[in-house]
């Protein structure tokens, strides 16, 4: 009896000690207005313990005892608070509010933000000193996503997923912006309208994205643009172009100015194409905000681009072939080109708020562009094989185009938001009235050995003319409404989050309406809430617009271009099931994403593809598919840098005219590459290095039938490297109070110096020979480049 009653005492004994050695902290965790924060980290690092707040801000953790337990609170764009507990026993309770971090360094690396839908924010930061092309960094950083491809570092623009670039939509404050329509190629573009220096957020979408973003197929990008707390300013020069940035604010008050220009003048001195390169791009933008009272919200943006293209050609010679059949194009020039792209964009902003959480907004905007692209050039050209001398082609073309395009667009939108604990509702009603008016004439005249291209022996024929002389009158009707709603499992430890929505636009010109439901779930499971899976689907639409509808009819040789009334809106509906991976490793944050996608196509306009020059068919007459796998790995390679590699996969087929053929953007693979780093027990001095790896597009010989893309180019391969410096790192205020930042920085563009191919010039012979003679994008280059931060 005696030695029962004593087991049961040690047994007794033993239940306290472990009930005296574990604790229970809960509590709650808000922001500076009170508000609880959802998906916050509460983490105690030592006993490897972890937890998300639920919707209610709350958390709960199981821990151990000792002399002192770290309790560490964060989420992204806070800063970071630590508690320390001393000897905990029982239940602990804890009341924690986190503060915005507007003053984190450059290498600093908070908490992950954790994706529950379909709209990827991308961290402004890693635009920051890395190499850049085009001047457009925005694009740039979008070009290195997965599930993006570009196969011109001379182009903003980008495919998402086989879609074409005319497939992707494109907001600034909650305003649409278009593009220049008559750009044909990478040269010509300048500068886009997104200026890096004034964005706070970039939101990024591959599909299946929600109701709020227009009728297009492939992808939404959302910029917001940033308020400036006080008084900053940069400026940035280099050898292909400069920027300078001043913002200031007071209570009431903020105000943005920018203005960049850009020549890439000394990037289009490395192509084969020879001549007097004078390209002006020319862009400034403001952005003011002002807060009369807690109950309105006024803002403006306005943007005024001018972009100017004169190229004076004198000569080329490409060599192409293989290492045993290697041919030689030599062309001597005449003639010139003249572009100007002028664009005008404004918008206002009037928001009544009602309360913390809902609001009611009116916001005008207006998009002018006036366009001419007007060349004459004649090229005289030999083609001989290198080996034996022989000629295999002589002769003479002659190029000419006057396009001439202006265009109005002025939209009228009222937009309403409310957020509960657990929805945030958001609708949309817009009025758009389109206005465009395009007159143009281009033909080309091939000669070779002394006959007319095509030869009839008859007739004197152009190998291609075109006329047009359209005019678009037409209004577009656009209105949503969707709903983000956040809930958990009964016991609160799962966690989802449902958006659901439905768009609908009506456009008078060919009097079509469509209806677009939309639907994203995200789950953050109870067995691992490092896991975030998620599912998507949705009917997308690709509005009919200008370019879409130019239809084509060919009479005695000569193409005519006209607006087609019976064209429709192209139809994409997808299917997306994606997972998320939040680790550790080396006390450094990872995350592992893999989205598998399939889009069922139907209602397709064909197209062809030449440089960065989209054209249409103009009518309905394909359907398809689009599937594949996007993976990416992201996160701290070296301590206190971003970095990220992806890889995708994809297959895309059209069938037209009862052939099968793939989409003119059929990438079948794709590898990015971004890294960064700081040199060891430093950091002013920092590396970026980009690679990209990309498969080539299909392509066939000009003014054919789409059937007939039975070529592939080469693969796409660059390698871009920076190497930055900062000279004066006085962010402390300890050196005076005039510079916050100086850094210096070189760059070597195409590092390996390969021969990338962006298009085709296509010789043919009186016997009807057809030789492909590649246009090589540019070659290695050195780039200075130096910033002042005020």
């Amino acid at each position: 009896m005696r030695q029962t009653l004593f087991l049961l005492y040690i047994l007794a004994m033993t239940a306290a000690n472990a009930a005296a050695q574990s604790f229970t902290l809960q509590g709650r965790v808000t922001d500076e207005q009170m508000a609880p924060m959802e998906f916050a980290t509460v983490a105690c690092v030592s006993q490897g313990k972890i937890a998300m707040t639920n919707l209610k801000g709350e958390f709960s953790l199981q821990l151990q005892s000792a002399d002192s337990v770290v309790i560490r609170f964060s989420m992204v764009g806070y800063k970071t608070k630590t508690r320390v507990l001393r000897k905990p026993r029982g239940k602990q309770s804890l009341q924690i509010t986190l503060y915005s971090d507007n003053t984190l360094s450059e290498v600093t690396v908070t908490e992950m933000r954790r994706q529950t839908g379909q709209t990827e924010e991308l961290k402004k930061e890693n635009m920051k000193n890395a190499t850049s092309t085009t001047g457009n960094a925005v694009e740039e950083l979008i070009q290195s996503q997965a599930g993006v491809s570009t196969h011109s570092e001379l182009s903003s623009q980008y495919n998402v997923r086989g879609g074409s670039f005319d497939e992707n939509s494109v907001y600034i404050n909650n305003v649409e912006l278009y593009r220049p329509f008559l750009v044909r190629s990478g040269q010509q573009e300048g500068l886009s309208v997104i200026n890096p220096d004034m964005v706070d957020k970039i939101g990024f979408s591959t599909g299946g994205f929600e109701a709020k973003y227009g009728d297009k197929m492939s992808s939404a990008l959302d910029i917001t643009y940033r308020r400036p707390k006080k008084f900053e300013a940069t400026a940035t020069a280099s050898l292909l172009g400069g920027s300078a940035f001043v913002g200031f604010s007071n209570k009431k008050f903020s105000w943005s100015n920018g203005v960049r220009y850009k020549t890439n003048r000394y990037m289009l001195g490395s192509l084969e194409t020879k001549g007097e390169y004078k390209p002006n791009y020319l862009d400034y933008q403001s952005f003011l905000t002002y807060e009369p009272n807690k109950r309105w919200t006024i803002s403006l943006l306005g943007n005024i681009s001018i972009n100017h293209y004169n190229f004076e050609p004198s000569d080329r010679e490409t060599k192409f072939g293989t290492l045993e059949n290697v041919k030689s194009f030599r062309v001597y020039f005449d003639g010139q080109e003249r572009d100007v792209f002028r664009t005008f964009f404004g918008s206002m902003n009037i928001t009544r708020h009602f309360g913390e959480n809902t609001s009611l907004s009116l916001i005008a905007s207006a998009f002018h562009t006036k366009e001419q692209e007007t060349y004459d050039i004649q090229g005289q050209y030999w083609l001989t094989q290198t080996e034996t001398s022989e000629n295999l082609g002589v002769g003479t073309y002659f190029q000419h185009a006057r396009n001439y395009l202006k265009a109005n667009v002025a939209s009228a939108k009222l937009l309403f938001k409310t957020k509960t604990r657990r929805h945030n509702v958001e609708g949309a009603l817009t009025l758009k009235s389109e206005r465009i008016r395009e007159q143009s004439g281009e033909y080309e005249m091939r000669d070779s050995a002394g006959y007319s291209i095509p030869h009839t022996g008859t007739d004197l024929q152009m190998v291609y003319s075109m006329r047009a002389n359209n005019s678009l009158n037409a209004t577009r009707i656009e209105a949503y409404m969707q709903d983000t709603y956040r809930f958990s499992s009964p016991n609160e430890s799962t966690l989802f989050t449902l958006n659901y929505g439905v768009r609908m636009s009506h456009w008078s010109f060919n009097k079509e309406t469509i209806l677009s439901p939309r639907l994203s779930l995200g789950i953050i499971p109870a067995f691992n809430q490092n896991i975030t899976m998620r599912f998507a689907t949705g009917l997308y639409y690709q509005a009919p617009f200008f370019k879409e509808i130019r239809d084509t009819t060919t009479v005695n040789g000569t193409t005519y271009a006209r607006l087609n009334e019976k064209a429709k809106s192209q139809r994409s509906i997808h299917f997306i099931a994606a997972f998320d991976y939040r680790f550790r490793m080396k006390e450094r944050q990872y995350k592992f994403t893999a989205e598998g996608y399939y889009k069922a196509l139907g209602n397709l306009v064909p197209y062809s593809v030449n440089n960065v020059k989209v054209v249409y068919y103009g009518n309905n007459m394909c359907s398809g598919h689009a599937a594949g796998l996007d993976l990416k790995l992201y996160g701290e390679f070296v301590p206190g840098t971003d970095s990220w590699v992806s890889l995708s996969f994809m297959d895309t087929s059209m069938k037209l005219n009862g052939k099968s053929i793939p989409l003119p953007t059929d990438q079948r693979y794709a590898v990015n590459l971004f890294f960064t780093d700081y040199f060891p027990g430093t950091d002013k001095w920092k590396m970026s290095l980009k690679l990209a790896y990309a498969d080539g597009l299909p392509f066939s010989a000009p003014h054919q039938e789409l059937e007939t893309n039975t070529f592939r180019a080469p693969a796409y391969k660059r390698a871009d490297i920076g190497l930055s410096y900062r000279l004066l790192d006085n962010t402390s205020r300890k050196h005076g109070r005039t510079f916050r930042n100086i850094w210096l920085g070189v760059d070597c563009l195409n590092l390996f110096g390969i021969n990338n191919v962006n298009s085709y010039y296509w010789i043919t012979d009186v016997t009807n020979q057809q030789y492909a003679v590649p246009n090589y994008l540019t070659g290695r280059l050195i780039n200075a480049r130096v910033q002042f931060e005020f």
